[in-house]
């Protein structure tokens, strides 16, 4: 076996420890009418076993890239395979909602341990094109892996029932988490300095992640991306037409995916990430303006999702691209972790909570701002990556 396509191999290894952490979300939001059934007495507290995970990663997301370069990208994701594995097989046997609840928090500690220490070792062992096709290649799991739940999941479900679909995916988690410490992904090892874990050392994590404009940025921008995906996601198929809100609810996601997997490693070979970023925002901006000219939502809502795609792959090619060195990294998937969570966690109740005050135009309006946002900051943080006059001399 060749070097290169051992590497092509793990990359795809990796990839699908992916698809089982964003399982981790859709199990419970491709089958969330069957999870409520569940627990008929809990309507209203439902939402919590899904958003749960969001809330552990919003506040333990930074650490978890100095957890992943103090200990060891390979061990912090077998972990994160293996406690995820033990967890979804515990909760096939359908506990009580509190136990459920306690159970994804737990969860979302595995979900958070995955996606910070499988991209840091994609960016590891991987370089120059090969990397950006991988990054782009990995920013597609969370769409994937929700298209494969609702193409696969849910008939499971409505033939075997949610205990065996929590039952499999425990196994395949655990089967992944095998495969990866068997045939482990070999990087350099992550140059750390003494790391405590009092609230000092917590703080001086945050500060240095977010004060640098290299590590920050990425994540930055990511925040701007999850505030709106998911929230739109759920809003925007409710506003069109019976006949088409399930198909464009899936084309959505899959037509990022498709431009994220297409265009972006091509724009990448002359582009650097971050203007692969903009772009993809600046385009998102011009689809939701034709909607003030007369164009068709469900037309606006896949060119909108499409032209994401930029966004999504731009982002985690970005890390790499500004951090030279594996702990740096480390540090910036773990702020895009926390990011990425804030952003799930607002989105939805506050363009919901625009939509129902003053309307639909207010709520893309409001979009519109978010975006032009993430294009204002990513710009700063080049300006602040610029050497200064003195520098040069």
């Amino acid at each position: 076996m060749t070097q290169s396509f051992r590497i092509f191999l793990q990359v795809i290894l990796l990839w699908l420890a992916g698809l089982g952490a964003a399982t981790q979300f859709a199990k419970i939001a491709v089958a969330f009418d069957a999870v409520g059934a569940l627990y008929p007495g809990y309507g209203d507290a439902i939402g919590w076993l899904l958003s749960i995970i969001s809330l552990m990663g919003a506040v333990l997301g930074a650490m978890s890239g100095a957890i992943t370069a103090q200990f060891g990208p390979v061990r912090l994701l077998v972990f994160g395979l293996l406690l995820g594995g033990v967890v979804s097989v515990f909760q096939s046997t359908i506990p009580g909602f509190h136990v459920m609840l306690g159970s994804r928090i737990i969860e979302g500690v595995s979900h958070l341990a995955i996606v910070v220490a499988a991209p840091t070792l994609i960016a590891q062992i991987t370089r120059g094109a090969a990397r950006n096709a991988a990054m782009v290649l990995w920013s597609s799991f969370f769409g994937v892996a929700f298209a494969l739940n609702a193409w696969f999941g849910l008939p499971m479900i409505q033939r075997f029932g949610l205990a065996d679909y929590f039952m499999g995916h425990g196994f395949l988690m655990a089967l992944i988490a095998g495969l990866v410490a068997l045939f482990p992904p070999k990087g350099p090892p992550i140059a750390t300095g003494r790391q405590g874990w009092g609230l000092g050392s917590i703080l001086q994590t945050h500060l240095e992640t977010y004060r640098s404009p290299r590590m920050a940025a990425p994540a930055i921008g990511w925040f701007f991306y999850t505030l709106t995906f998911v929230s739109l996601l759920a809003i925007l198929p409710g506003r069109m037409p019976e006949d088409q809100s399930v198909l464009v609810a899936s084309l959505m996601p899959l037509a990022g995916i498709v431009l994220s997997w297409v265009a972006v490693p091509v724009l990448l070979t002359f582009l650097s990430a971050v203007t692969v970023v903009n772009l993809g925002f600046a385009a998102g901006m011009v689809a939701l303006a034709l909607l003030f000219f007369g164009a068709p939502l469900p037309v606006v809502g896949i060119a909108l999702f499409a032209v994401l795609g930029l966004v999504q792959g731009g982002s985690f090619a970005a890390v790499p691209q500004l951090n030279g060195s594996a702990r740096d990294q480390a540090l910036s998937y773990g702020a895009m972790a926390q990011m990425g969570n804030a952003g799930n966690l607002l989105g939805t109740p506050v363009l919901i909570a625009i939509l129902w005050r003053a309307g639909e135009g207010s709520m893309f309006v409001a979009v519109l701002v978010f975006y032009a946002a993430a294009i204002a900051a990513h710009l700063f943080q080049s300006l602040r990556r610029r050497p200064s006059p003195g520098d040069l001399g």
